[in-house]
């Protein structure tokens, strides 16, 4: 069974950074994608960022380019999100989620992700 845990979240002012973790259990974390998602009060879950297995490549939704960045340390199974130039609009519990391995769709949705954090509330005031 696979848990993933994160933590990290909490309240900054606008322009302000923050780190999310999500500490995984289980094997071969460094042989799956990874990824952030976030749903804000009334919206539907939105795709953040990944990393993907392979070379680590990353994407990331146009909303939070340039702004933030994915990082993964497979000898510590854990993923990251270092947040940067938040924003009020950035409000939104933030889940982290490990790809599934027999998905062959696009990295973006939810669907893709077979297991799920509990998430992290991150809340930015104006």
């Amino acid at each position: 069974q696979v848990s993933l845990v994160e933590a990290g979240g909490g309240l900054v002012q606008a322009g302000g950074s923050l780190r999310l973790s999500c500490a995984a259990s289980g094997r071969s974390f460094s042989s799956y994608s990874m990824g952030w998602f976030r749903q804000a009060p009334g919206k539907e879950r939105e795709f953040v960022a990944v990393i993907m297995w392979i070379e680590d490549y990353t994407y990331y939704a146009d909303s939070v380019k340039g702004r933030f960045i994915i990082s993964r340390d497979n000898a510590k199974n854990t993923l990251y999100l270092q947040m940067n130039g938040l924003k009020p609009e950035d409000t939104a519990v933030y889940y982290c989620a490990r790809q599934s391995a027999s998905y062959t769709g696009s990295y973006y949705v939810s669907d893709a992700y077979d297991y799920w954090g509990q998430g992290t509330q991150v809340t930015v005031s104006s």
